[in-house]
């Protein structure tokens, strides 16, 4: 056990000297998963929204933002129905093998869940094929998750 958290410590200081500030489960910048952005209002709302410093909640180690205390405690009931895909990565990336950074604008809701893209450019290659690229990523995710690299 004692190991394991040294360990944990020692991957989590890495990636901070990396600029790869990544303290919980999702992808994070500035300390927040989503970039600060309302994963509720993604699903509720089909848009990307800011959060606010004042409605927050925690969970798998990462800080959410959100627009409205509404938001927060719907996000709070059932977190993995709101949270993003592949810990907020790019989901073209994880079904290419690797991790990388989103951008919050540049999502799509499929069946229900929020996914990510790494810019407009490669959200236009995964609509081309949003569930072959999805059971890629699904199938792969678990080995993608444990890399501690982040393309930029």
């Amino acid at each position: 056990m004692r190991a394991r958290v040294l360990s944990a410590l020692i991957l989590s200081a890495a990636a901070l000297m990396a600029g790869n500030a990544h303290a919980g489960e999702y992808f994070e910048t500035d300390g927040l998963a989503i970039g600060g952005y309302d994963p509720v209002a993604y699903l509720t709302e089909q848009r990307a929204a800011v959060g606010s410093a004042q409605f927050t909640a925690t969970h798998r180690g990462s800080v959410f933002r959100f627009v409205s205390a509404v938001h927060r405690d719907t996000f709070i009931a059932a977190p993995d129905k709101f949270a993003p895909q592949y810990g907020g990565f790019c989901a073209f990336g994880a079904s290419r093998g690797y991790k990388a950074v989103t951008t919050p604008e540049t999502f799509s809701i499929v069946e229900g869940k929020l996914y990510l893209n790494y810019n407009a450019e490669v959200k236009a290659m995964w609509t081309k094929d949003v569930s072959g690229y999805i059971a890629k990523a699904d199938r792969q995710w678990a080995e993608v998750a444990k890399t501690t690299k982040v393309a930029r």
